[in-house]
């Protein structure tokens, strides 16, 4: 006899999962670390990219070609995201080719808004074919699934995200230092960043609070006046303020995970200069690292994790008040929480399992 707990039992038939992507991280970190029935297919490599390639955008799986051809070589189709480039039309054309062969459709919704399109129609044109058609619908916080309960009279499955950095590093002590740093990483100016207006708000109050600093960075193609993302105004202002002493302002090339980390792990305060969105990964990193988060009101950023709020949207703009209150607090209540890496290990666990379920359900 023994008092050791016997190991969940492995479902007898393997599940194999098509998903778009796979190998992003919020996908890979919905999976168990170790096998336990599901099976995820390797993101095909798109048209032109080289064997060595990460690369999984535009995804192949989109194609209902490619579904006719691996028919055989799954069992369940999961859309998370990816599919910004396709037309309600093509969207329709894969749900069809679903259907034919037998493939339930499951449908991670990450985005009610599109935060790459300043437009919100063709991404509510694609959600009026895909939300309908799946067979099972999973999203990241209640106020989401009540959105989607209300627009399309459809239950979504609430699941949390999982961490982003992964489990080792949730483990490293965050770094001294004696200054409070509030950070704005811009990237390349995605469209729904309004950027200058939080800067202003950001460079008076840091202004106002003793050993304070704000830190703003953004990606080298907006300062390159060769590339589509030159943004001369934005860099003009950014930098009128960094030669008055308020901000200091890095202008620099994507960062690596490593790189992330550390930059986001430099900061008491991440400030996201967002006006529309919906759920959001770098809160969960900024989670994982104790960071701070000023997330606006116009998603669900504030059940995903704890997190200040302030008032931001692309109809009403921005409540500088807020924003200021927002900073203020970060300041006085500091540091803020963070995740360990035992509830993030049994988060992970979980999400698999419900995954698992969730997939099986859909075979029976």
């Amino acid at each position: 006899m023994t008092d050791r707990t016997p190991p969940p039992a492995t479902p007898a038939r393997e599940i194999r999962v098509a998903s778009v992507p796979a190998g992003h991280v919020y996908v890979r970190h919905c999976s168990a670390p170790e096998p336990d029935g599901v099976r995820r297919l390797r993101d095909p490599r798109p048209n032109g990219a080289p064997s060595t390639s990460q690369r999984w955008w535009p995804p192949v799986m989109l194609d209902p070609d490619w579904v006719r051809s691996h028919r055989d070589d799954f069992d369940v189709f999961h859309l998370h995201f990816g599919f910004d480039a396709q037309s309600p039309a093509q969207l329709a054309q894969l749900v069809e080719a679903l259907r034919r062969h037998g493939k339930p459709l499951v449908y991670t919704v990450h985005d009610l808004r599109n935060p790459h399109q300043p437009d919100p129609a063709p991404h509510d044109a694609a959600l009026d074919v895909v939300i309908p058609a799946a067979d099972h619908l999973v999203t990241l916080t209640p106020g989401a699934a009540q959105s989607i309960r209300s627009r399309w009279n459809r239950t979504a499955t609430v699941l949390p995200h999982p961490h982003v950095v992964e489990l080792p590093r949730l483990i490293r002590p965050r770094p001294g230092r004696d200054r409070f740093r509030v950070g704005v990483h811009a990237k390349s100016l995605r469209p729904n960043m309004a950027v200058l207006p939080v800067v202003r708000v950001l460079a008076e109050t840091v202004a106002e609070l003793p050993d304070a600093e704000l830190q703003v960075d953004i990606h080298s193609e907006v300062a390159d006046p060769a590339s589509a993302a030159h943004s001369p105004h934005l860099m003009k202002a950014l930098g009128e303020l960094a030669d008055r002493g308020r901000l200091t302002l890095s202008v620099h090339d994507y960062f690596d995970d490593e790189q992330l980390w550390d930059y986001l792990a430099s900061l008491d305060l991440s400030v996201l200069p967002y006006r529309f969105g919906t759920h959001s990964g770098w809160l969960e990193a900024c989670h994982d690292l104790g960071t701070a988060v000023a997330a606006p009101d116009c998603g669900f950023y504030a059940q995903q994790r704890p997190c200040l709020t302030y008032g931001h949207t692309q109809r009403g703009g921005l409540d500088e008040e807020s924003l200021r209150e927002a900073v203020r607090t970060a300041y006085e209540e500091r540091p803020a929480p963070r995740a360990s890496a035992q509830h993030r290990a049994q988060e992970r666990e979980a999400l698999a399992a419900a995954h698992r379920a969730l997939y099986a359900s859909t075979l029976q």
